[in-house]
């Protein structure tokens, strides 16, 4: 994977172009707009995140106006956009997970990654952010890591450093 700063523009590499050509297979002519949601998938998978020169190229490739990608890249939360880390980590923050240590388990992170919420580690491996509901109300706290959506329930410190551990020898 390739990790890019804000202000370069990124480039399509001709795999990525033919993963493009696939999904939008999919949907009639006419109706290419459809494959939006899932070109920003790859596109996130590709670079960690979706720079704005990739939603430009995403909205040419799909015949539609750039402020129709930007809409849609920042309405959902599962779309990054600035650079994350390979493991974005994602915390429930809502009421039942706070209520069991969901706030403890963020400050865990601040301190065992050596980094604020949304930024990255100097290594590029790690980035961690609160979010919304992850609908595991009853095994909270929990995280999930993007962008594999891989799912880790009552968490405790001890369980994040051993997940933390795991990740980097991975």
């Amino acid at each position: 994977m390739l990790k890019v700063e804000e202000q370069t523009p990124v480039q399509f590499s001709s795999e990525l172009l033919a993963k493009f050509d696939e999904v939008k297979s999919r949907y009639p002519e006419g109706k290419h707009k459809s494959a939006l949601l899932p070109l920003l998938h790859l596109v996130q998978a590709e670079f960690l995140w979706v720079p704005t020169s990739a939603m430009d190229q995403v909205a040419e490739y799909l015949n539609i106006q750039p402020i129709e990608v930007y809409e849609v890249a920042t309405f959902y939360t599962m779309y990054f956009l600035k650079p994350q880390g390979k493991y974005a980590l994602e915390v429930c923050r809502t009421g039942p997970c706070c209520l069991v240590g969901a706030e403890k388990i963020l400050d865990h992170l601040e301190n065992k990654l050596g980094v604020k919420e949304g930024e990255v580690t100097a290594d590029g491996l790690f980035s961690f952010r609160g979010v919304e509901c992850l609908a595991a109300c009853g095994f909270g706290p929990v995280l999930q890591i993007s962008p594999e959506y891989t799912f880790y329930e009552n968490l405790t410190t001890e369980s994040v450093d051993k997940l933390i551990e795991d990740l980097k020898n991975k």
